[in-house]
């Protein structure tokens, strides 16, 4: 056991010594305490794309649909009706009710001027993928618009309620200029339709979000319950089990499969291991642009993957929920399919394939990683049992998320979450299409996929997607790891649910 589990473990067991004295606090001040490890300085849906603001989005804003996690419906929430004009156009119908957090009226002009501000490259959304099949959007009335598509674009509803906010019209107009030059939209002060809104920050430490009393009826969100949200940083792991057990925090996620184990046996602490829409991978610097040329080797790429026990991991480290995939995509996504070249554990092919590629004595090199520390060290001493010797380097997500966009990593160990969304492109299309998170810019695997995302055609796209899955897949240019299942530990006071696609309800939850 490394010292930080060693430590993690030794806080649990002393406060679970103690007892929970003070496990009432939230729900005394009618306050949600929650945390993660990432510190939150852009409150912008479309300029900040961790986990955390995917899931602040959700809450602070609304988008034109809704999807129903259990029945996959798409249901109105800005939008009042909908109907396809052919192929590549949607005459949305929007609701006359709806107020901004800052008092003004909701119409179609807010929905205008988001669209043709987020699907304009120039403005520098994050996650371009999201928005980058907008064409633009027109007004047709008061409360009516039309969307145009560049080209037809199937799962556009599944973006359009997972990824897609709107804002009020001329929201980033007021954005500070930069040094550069350009503005800087990521500054300016966040502003929804949500059920919560933003109270409060201070960059790197917290968030405040309060109840949006104004908030609109009949929303299939469901009226707030809970007055405030608070979200803090706090990077130590065992620091906020200590807080979650003494009443500072309220919920928590992502918490070690041993120490949620422990931690069940708390009377105040309710654990729940749930399946996300987050992948783990490793992506090889299949060009040599970072200085270390090892993995433009296809032989040394497929040594990796047979070396590394995933299954292990996924059972011993991650959950009941996690399996191991051999895709770039998750099980549950439209389009997926696992029928591609695999990778076994197999340690002594892996020592042959390093032989046969010149390296018997096997190699050092860098990797790095940013979320959950003790699945990359596993993957390091898996590595170690074949000679490869991989010195870690651990970094926050944005950090390491640029270094990887200048091709200075040769291997980085990762995840995606694809926003959520239950359909192939939202992965697979962001990592393969030449972008700045392409690892391969393989003409051959952009080609499948061009034809995948644009075919009204069910059959086509399966077809498409499948040859690209393959070709990655047989060239390694990522390694499919597992799906993440997540431990939840939250208060016993609060009544929470959490669901398979990685989006915490907050809105949702209330005090038992």
């Amino acid at each position: 056991m490394n010292f930080s589990k060693l430590m993690m473990t030794a806080a649990v067991g002393v406060m679970m010594a103690f007892g929970a004295n003070d496990a009432m606090a939230g729900k005394a001040d009618d306050t949600l305490n929650w945390s993660t490890t990432r510190e939150i300085a852009v409150i912008d849906p479309y300029y900040n794309n961790t986990r955390e603001l995917v899931v602040m989005g959700h809450m602070g804003w609304d988008g034109l649909v809704f999807r129903d996690i259990d029945t996959g419906e798409f249901k109105p929430l800005l939008a009042s009706s909908w109907e396809w004009k052919g192929d590549t156009a949607i005459e949305v119908n929007l609701r006359n009710d709806v107020k901004f957090h800052d008092g003004s009226e909701f119409d179609a002009d807010d929905v205008v001027y988001t669209l043709n501000h987020v699907s304009n490259k120039d403005n520098g959304v994050l996650t371009y993928r999201n928005v980058s099949w907008i064409k633009n959007a027109e007004k047709l009335g008061s409360h009516k618009v039309q969307i145009n598509l560049k080209k037809p674009f199937p799962p556009a509803f599944a973006y359009l309620a997972n990824a897609v906010f709107i804002m009020p019209s001329g929201h980033y107009d007021s954005a500070p200029t930069k040094a550069d030059g350009k503005k800087d939209f990521a500054a300016v002060a966040p502003v929804g339709t949500g059920p919560y809104k933003v109270a409060d920050s201070k960059a790197g430490e917290y968030v405040l979000m309060e109840k949006n009393d104004a908030y609109m009826s009949g929303s299939p969100k469901g009226a707030p319950q809970i007055g405030k949200m608070r979200f803090r940083t706090i990077a130590e792991s065992n620091t906020q089990l200590a807080e979650l057990l003494t009443g500072g925090l309220d919920w928590i996620w992502d918490v070690p499969k041993d120490q949620a184990e422990r931690l069940a046996e708390n009377p105040a602490v309710t654990i729940e291991n749930a399946k996300t829409f987050r992948i783990s991978y490793m992506a090889f610097d299949v060009d040599g642009d970072s200085g270390t040329d090892v993995f433009t080797k296809k032989k040394v790429r497929q040594a990796v993957a047979h070396a590394i026990d995933r299954k292990a991991i996924a059972v011993n480290l991650v959950g009941p929920a996690s399996e191991v995939i051999h895709s770039a995509c998750h099980p549950d996504q439209f389009g997926c399919t696992q029928d591609v070249t695999k990778y076994d554990h197999d340690p002594a092919k892996a020592k042959a394939l390093l032989a046969e590629a010149g390296y018997p004595n096997g190699f050092e090199f860098d990797i790095y990683g940013y979320r959950q520390r003790e699945f990359t060290e596993a993957v390091i001493g898996d590595l170690a049992k074949v000679g490869i010797k991989a010195k870690l380097n651990w970094l926050q997500y944005r950090a390491l998320r640029d270094i990887v966009r200048k091709g200075e990593t040769p291997i980085n160990h990762m995840t995606w979450g694809s926003y959520s969304i239950p359909d192939v492109s939202a992965i697979v299309s962001h990592f393969f299409t030449h972008g700045p998170d392409d690892p391969a810019k393989d003409a051959e695997t952009k080609g499948y996929l061009d034809i995948a995302d644009s075919s009204i055609d069910e059959a086509v796209r399966k077809e498409n997607y499948k040859k690209a899955f393959e070709r990655i897949a047989s060239e390694v240019y990522w390694l499919p790891m597992f799906t993440y299942a997540k431990y939840y530990a939250y208060s016993k006071d609060l009544d929470f649910k959490a669901t398979p696609d990685e989006i915490p309800r907050f809105y949702t939850a209330k005090w038992k």
